[in-house]
């Protein structure tokens, strides 16, 4: 029975698949059978006589979990199976576990699971100064790296890391009196509960004689550790991936657990996947020349097992009016030679830039879909601004100003703005209105001094932009800024990077539209977006439109990249590594099947204002334009990142600087500072 379905298999996957004791290390290029090979795998060991319920399969996503289990079934006779092997998340593994071993902590097993907003209400009912998101990110990053709240307050040297120590703390004391736990917990305690009991490892471990991983290069250090503790009694353990499509190391993804496998694990069997069923030869001869730039990687080469195919197209426009107009004629053109919209999709690197894109497509008439993100004109910061400039534009919009009278955030909550509300309806008033009519004393009767105070000075700041409005359309968007600091407010915000941008783009395309329509008001243009905001959706036959890092695991027929340019593809600066960006430009490339146009313009909007930009390095390192950018290779480091040391332990970077081929670190140690290289240290 085995050799019937084995025999679908290329060399490469039979021999991983028919592996069996001993620790295995399946490096599966993109559109290399990876799912295929790894359910295989598991349908062979049960069909020789391996109990299943002594195999336990770890996935990412549950629709991961659910898809292997379904394939593994289908090539076995599953109804002989009485005990099926354990195949699901790590979390839901984790809350498994939890549920018979809790007692182990001295707490009972009828915990309750927090989502993100219980977390956000919690923690801003501990703190209401430090911005919530920022709270969240740090905290889910202590526990990641299995930092205790004590480790964590040795490791800041920062006020603001001092204060994000003390309330992970109170967080923590919370969530024990409580007795809850977060996300992160349904990892953590699980390894502190094995790594604590010793016996317990071995239970657990000889429980789970056969463990495999899914998308291995996506672990990070405490799923590490919690995989070491589960291979206590034997080395039994097959992980799948691929060290090029490495993505997430913003979401604490660690690429060094799946590059230094074979030195974490004993006598590992390395099986390559390197024939690639999805791609032409052209499309995968540019990926493999790109990739090839990176220094960490294990190697390996995507050989094609189809036609060689059509030449890649590179569009070079002056600016991303002429980028999308390109794009709407070829896939127009498609369209009408019967191409159905499932098969073609654009991606980009920086979210802000599918604004050109939806206004181009909506005027053509083209059917889209935004995938795994909003729409431009429904991204929360964008539609701050909007309401902002509502009130602006029409004082007694009561709706618009209720959702940025504390944005950012000026101290005024719920409660105050329910009392306005109701004044406002007592009176039959705008709530502009009474802030405007009523003095400091009147209005503190009714919202309390501080408020009033707060509330006179918003106010009196929307009545000076007013002004500034009538005077000058164009430099009324800097007296915004300056007015309100609103795009500042995201400085230190997790996503601020892509807020930031979408808020860029929408200033430069208020810019844009008063230089084209002079005599056009901002009334107009409020009305014109919404029009475009309100457009159906049909997603029948519609064009995919998405980031890179939403594409992963997909693929299309026809493809286009746009944004091949110097800070927007690759992002260069601000920590950011050029390594993981090129492993996106590789992800994005191996998503094509049989087209593929990369895109880039001269000038762009960035940063509210049109700027002059270089194509992309990718561009020349892929092979498809000559000549090559020779531009200094950005730390992964930056100010502020926390870092470990194997003797010194933990420890923020106050400085870094290039060294050579490495760069030199200025850490802060509990108190202690001390200039480190890089290569010495692991970011967490």
């Amino acid at each position: 029975m085995s050799e019937n379905f084995l025999s679908s298999l290329n060399e490469s996957q039979q021999n991983a698949a028919k592996h069996i004791d001993g620790s295995l290390l399946i490096l599966a290029g993109a559109g290399s059978g990876k799912t295929k090979t790894i359910t295989t795998r598991l349908a062979y060991l049960i069909s020789i006589g391996i109990d299943p319920s002594s195999i336990l399969t770890l996935t990412f996503t549950n629709k991961a979990a659910t898809e292997m289990r379904e394939r593994a079934y289908s090539l076995i006779d599953s109804s002989a199976i009485n005990t099926p092997p354990l195949l699901c998340t790590f979390h839901k593994f984790g809350l498994l576990f939890l549920k018979f071993h809790m007692s182990e902590l001295g707490r009972k097993n009828n915990f309750i699971i927090i989502d993100n907003d219980d977390k956000k209400r919690i923690l801003k009912s501990i703190d209401k100064e430090i911005t919530t998101s920022i709270l969240v990110s740090e905290i889910s990053k202590y526990k990641n790296t299995l930092l205790t709240p004590t480790e964590a307050k040795l490791a800041a040297q920062l006020k603001l890391y001092q204060q994000i120590a003390d309330v992970y703390e109170k967080y923590e004391a919370y969530l024990l009196k409580n007795n809850l736990v977060d996300f992160d917990d349904l990892l953590l305690l699980p390894f502190r509960i094995l790594e604590k009991n010793e016996s317990l490892a071995k239970e657990t471990s000889q429980r789970y004689q056969y463990v495999m991983v899914d998308e291995y290069q996506d672990t990070n250090e405490l799923q590490y550790k919690l995989l070491r503790l589960l291979c206590t009694t034997h080395n039994n353990l097959c992980v799948v991936g691929d060290d090029d499509q490495s993505i997430y190391g913003w979401r604490g993804a660690t690429i060094k657990n799946i590059l230094n496998f074979t030195e974490h694990f004993e006598n590992t069997t390395v099986v390559k996947l390197e024939e690639n069923y999805r791609s032409t030869d052209t499309i995968l001869e540019h990926a493999n020349q790109l990739i090839e730039h990176n220094r960490d990687r294990l190697g390996k080469k995507l050989v094609g097992t189809r036609a060689k195919g059509d030449s890649i197209k590179v569009y070079e426009s002056h600016d991303e009016n002429e980028e999308t107009r390109k794009i709407i004629d070829d896939i127009t053109k498609l369209v009408a030679t019967g191409v159905s919209g499932r098969d073609i999709a654009v991606l980009f690197r920086v979210n802000a830039l599918s604004r050109s894109l939806e206004e181009g497509f909506n005027r053509a008439g083209i059917n889209y879909r935004l995938v795994g993100g909003m729409k431009f004109y429904e991204r929360a910061e964008i539609k701050d601004l909007i309401a902002y400039f509502r009130i602006l534009t029409n004082t007694t919009d009561n709706f618009s100003l209720k959702r940025i009278i504390n944005k950012p955030k000026r101290g005024i909550g719920k409660t105050t703005i329910d009392k306005l509300d109701a004044k406002s309806v007592e009176l039959k008033k705008p709530i502009f209105t009474i802030l405007e009519e009523f003095n400091a004393e009147e209005l503190a009767a009714i919202v309390g001094k501080k408020n009033s105070r707060t509330l006179k000075v918003f106010m009196a700041s929307v009545m000076d932009l007013r002004d500034a409005l009538e005077e000058s359309k164009m430099r009324f968007l800097d007296s915004f800024e300056d007015t309100f600091d609103y795009r500042a407010s995201f400085d230190n915000v997790p996503d601020g990077f892509d807020r930031q941008a979408n808020i860029d783009e929408f200033y430069g395309y208020i810019r844009d539209y008063f230089i084209q329509n002079p005599h056009l008001s901002l009334e107009d243009f409020l009305n014109e977006i919404a029009l475009e905001s309100e457009k159906g959706e049909l997603t029948e036959q519609a064009i995919s439109m998405m980031s890179i890092h939403s594409s992963k695991g997909l693929e299309y027929k026809h493809l286009f990249i746009i944004g091949l340019e110097e800070g927007f593809f690759p992002i260069i600066g601000d920590g950011s590594d050029i390594e993981e960006e090129r492993r996106l430009g590789y992800v994005a490339i191996t998503r094509a099947m049989d087209n593929l146009t990369l895109s880039f313009v001269h000038s762009r909007f960035y940063k509210g204002k049109r700027a002059t930009l270089l194509k992309s390095r990718f561009l020349s390192e892929s092979g498809l334009i000559k000549g090559s950018l020779t531009i200094e290779k950005h730390s992964c480091f930056k100010k502020g990142d926390l870092v470990k040391h194997k003797i010194f332990g933990m420890g923020r970077v106050q400085k870094a600087g290039k060294a050579g081929k490495d760069f030199k670190l200025t850490i802060n140690f509990g108190g202690t500072r001390r200039d480190i290289l890089s290569s010495f240290v692991e970011k967490m």
